[in-house]
């Protein structure tokens, strides 16, 4: 199905900018962690355009926005989208794309004057990101059902605030019903967020799913002592269990090879002071893999190693799961539409999996679920210097806006 439509790439362009001003900092990055002041004002400033353009917007429990544009039959909608909140030192396009060229696909619809047999819906989810609350993908997780709403909405965060607090207080705390949503199918426009497309000079990922993973906090606590008097056999260090477990995951990766990855994010010594022996050190452990098989077994060897490494020193030690995720595969028939509408339009495309966790792996969970990728310059997001070149983000658009179309037609 090829409707001759396209989308208007300036006026997408136009609302990247808006939105990405909300919430700058210096170098051109933007920060909107999720629930804040800055996501308020985000999230006020989406809403307002969705109200432009004539969609019925309805916020749920935990937060979610769906702005809903009425087909000529009732029913479940055809649903596209992301989520606006970025981590600490985030770009302009992760998550914000998706949702802003949703936007776009109804505003190109309206000035057309076409109106589709299905709902057509355009959604932002709470706190994707996970940076000020875990897990992430929460808003999702629990719009689909997969998350209880009073669990998220206690969750605290690295504030020592709540997800409830901060719904009341920003004004997004909305009465729509969460966990029993119907939705005919789901398409999520994304930055590659990685280099392979850029790498291979190609235009389209057709994504096929989403490797699995999982978070863990690990705490670890020994015996503060002085660097100069206290002989080596003698020592209760956390941080040097802490670099043991870190070195570990990594060599671990090398072991099990091809997709396995890990990563150690953040860490936290006390009294972190140079002559001072650690007492206690904080640290997340990031596991991934697109097989669920080999995923469980970097977690349960990381666990076992962890368990050695606090009993060779004689520390205590803790964890606590932050997520845990399946690897997910996205729809067959999903993925060849993507490939097929990308070829239509003379675009290079390629199948490939997602690296980083996505709203759409959760409503892949209750509908047929499919993404877009387009190229990032340099593989490059969670940066301030994440960019994506405007012929592909209208690219990458327009077969959003044909696969959209045809999805609520049919």
């Amino acid at each position: 199905m090829n409707t001759a439509l396209a989308i208007n790439l300036p006026r997408l362009l136009q609302r990247i900018q808006a939105l990405a001003d909300v919430g700058a900092i210096d170098g051109g990055g933007v920060c909107r962690l999720a629930l804040t002041d800055a996501d308020r004002d985000g999230r006020d400033l989406v809403v307002g355009w969705m109200r432009e353009l004539g969609l019925e917007i309805s916020i749920d429990a935990i937060g979610n926005v769906v702005g809903l544009r009425r087909g000529l039959e009732e029913g479940a909608p055809v649903m596209t989208g992301s989520h606006i909140d970025t981590v600490r030192t985030g770009g302009r396009y992760d998550g914000n794309l998706g949702v802003l060229a949703g936007l776009e696909v109804v505003a190109t619809l309206n000035d057309a004057g076409m109106v589709t047999r299905r709902p057509l819906a355009v959604a932002f989810f709470t706190n994707e990101e996970g940076a000020r609350f875990q897990p992430d993908m929460m808003g999702s997780l629990v719009y689909q059902g997969d998350m209880a709403l009073q669990d998220a909405l206690d969750t605290v965060g690295i504030d020592g605030t709540t997800v409830r607090e901060n719904l009341e207080r920003i004004g997004y705390a909305g009465g729509a019903p969460v966990g029993d949503n119907k939705v005919h199918a789901f398409v999520e426009l994304h930055v590659e967020q990685g280099p392979l497309l850029e790498h291979e000079g190609v235009t389209i990922g057709a994504v096929t799913g989403v490797q699995g993973i999982h978070w863990t906090e690990y705490t670890v606590e020994g015996i503060s002592n002085h660097a100069g008097t206290t002989p080596m056999a003698l020592r209760h260090d956390a941080g040097i269990v802490a670099a043991r477990i870190t070195c570990f995951v990594r060599d671990l990766t090398l072991e099990l090879g091809g997709g396995q990855l890990a990563t150690v994010g953040q860490v936290q010594l006390t009294p972190n002071l140079i002559n001072v022996i650690a007492n206690r050190a904080v640290f997340t452990i990031d596991l991934r893999n697109t097989d669920g098989a080999v995923l469980a077994e970097a977690v349960r060897r990381t666990f076992a190693f962890a368990e050695q490494a606090a009993q060779d020193e004689g520390v205590r030690l803790m964890h606590r799961s932050l997520a845990d995720f399946a690897p997910v595969m996205f729809d067959e028939r999903m993925i060849a539409r993507v490939e097929q509408i990308a070829t239509g339009h003379g675009l290079s495309v390629r199948r490939m999996p997602s690296g980083a966790g996505h709203d759409a792996q959760m409503l892949a969970r209750i509908c047929p679920t499919g993404m877009i990728f387009v190229p990032s310059v340099g593989g490059l997001s969670h940066n301030i210097d994440e960019f994506t070149n405007d012929q592909d983000i209208g690219a990458g658009a327009d077969v959003l806006l044909e696969m959209l179309l045809e999805l609520a037609s049919t």
